[in-house]
């Protein structure tokens, strides 16, 4: 059985979320190792006690060097995963030079089918990404990037290897949510890969990437049972972006924005959720009662007036303050 590397970073806060994504990936990828940057201690602590088949969890203490202490100062928790990923990517290839080559994950992906469609389109080539692949609707938000990180794949080889360390000096210097200077976050740097980097594969399975931003160009098919498809050919993966973990076991799934002209394919939502039901209850029989991530409706309902309502202008200014702020503390 090949062994594939993949990593993947998070807090508690996804613990959750982290848990029901590696099952499913163990499930769809036998042979995979995942290597875990452990945004704080309660997560290594609880992901070494589920005892998972085969995965790495590093400690953000032991991760991090002065460089990366000293831009945390100025970003807020997701910049500053953000700057992370391309350095968890990096450090694990030079930590173990018999890697030859390993795919950085999102934490709230969750795989629905054999991942080994994918590595076989992919084939040698050094680096491989997807797009986000918006409808009509939000086409224009490609603007803050073309290509998504939810699935960023490098091999060791020269044009791999390059690409990625490219890649962490920029997020090392800049990375911020904010548009500017054709930058925004880690993922718009991706969108000059193709064009400065040879032996780039962009993802063309219809089966890969599925989203809020693009489930409405798709046609969902099958079941839980029988397995999903997407325009005839088998889900792999969803990212659940968005999704938030309710009191009293329950959920919301989408702000109205994504499901103003079609709702969500609802048998893939509900397959998830049944898939965080049964990771709380795996975390709650080592930690009873542990609600790590689990908002009140009322904590997500004005989220979710906030990101429907206020211009993104003024939410821009109250980041920005609320970044001064933390850097203080």
């Amino acid at each position: 059985m090949q062994v594939r590397h993949f990593c993947t970073l998070f807090d508690r806060g996804y613990l959750f979320k982290g848990v029901a994504m590696l099952r499913s990936l163990y499930r769809t990828c036998p042979g995979a190792h995942v290597h875990v940057l452990c945004m704080d201690e309660d997560t290594r602590t609880l992901l070494l006690q589920l005892d998972f088949p085969a995965i790495t969890c590093i400690a953000l203490a032991d991760f991090e060097d002065a460089q990366m202490r000293e831009v945390k100062k100025t970003r807020n928790v997701a910049e500053y995963c953000w700057t992370l990923t391309p350095c968890l990517t990096w450090q694990v290839l030079q930590a173990d030079p018999s890697i030859d080559g390993i795919t950085y994950l999102d934490a709230d992906l969750y795989f629905y089918s054999p991942v080994q469609p994918l590595f076989d389109e992919i084939g040698d080539a050094s680096v491989a990404i997807i797009e986000h692949r918006f409808t009509p609707r939000l086409q224009h938000l490609e603007v803050n990037g073309r290509f998504c990180v939810e699935w960023v794949g490098f091999r060791r080889d020269a044009e791999g290897m390059a690409c990625l360390e490219r890649w962490r000096a920029q997020c090392l210097e800049w990375c911020f949510a904010r548009l500017e200077d054709d930058r925004m976050g880690d993922q718009k740097y991706l969108d000059a890969w193709p064009r400065d980097f040879n032996a780039v594969h962009v993802l063309q399975h219809e089966g890969a990437g599925l989203a809020p931003w693009n489930f409405d160009r798709y046609r969902f098919g099958g079941s839980e049972k029988l397995g999903y498809t997407v325009n005839g050919v088998p889900l792999v993966f969803y990212h659940f972006h968005q999704f938030q973990l309710l009191e009293g076991g329950r959920f919301d799934r989408l702000s109205e924005s994504y499901i103003a002209e079609r709702r969500e394919p609802d048998g893939v939502y509900t397959t998830y959720e049944d898939a965080l039901r049964e990771a709380v209850a795996q975390v709650r029989q080592r930690v009873p009662g542990c609600a790590y991530g689990i908002k009140s409706a009322a904590q997500v309902t004005s989220r979710r007036m906030v990101q429907r309502f206020v211009p993104r202008p003024i939410k821009e200014l109250l980041r920005r303050a609320m970044t001064r702020m933390a850097g203080k503390l």
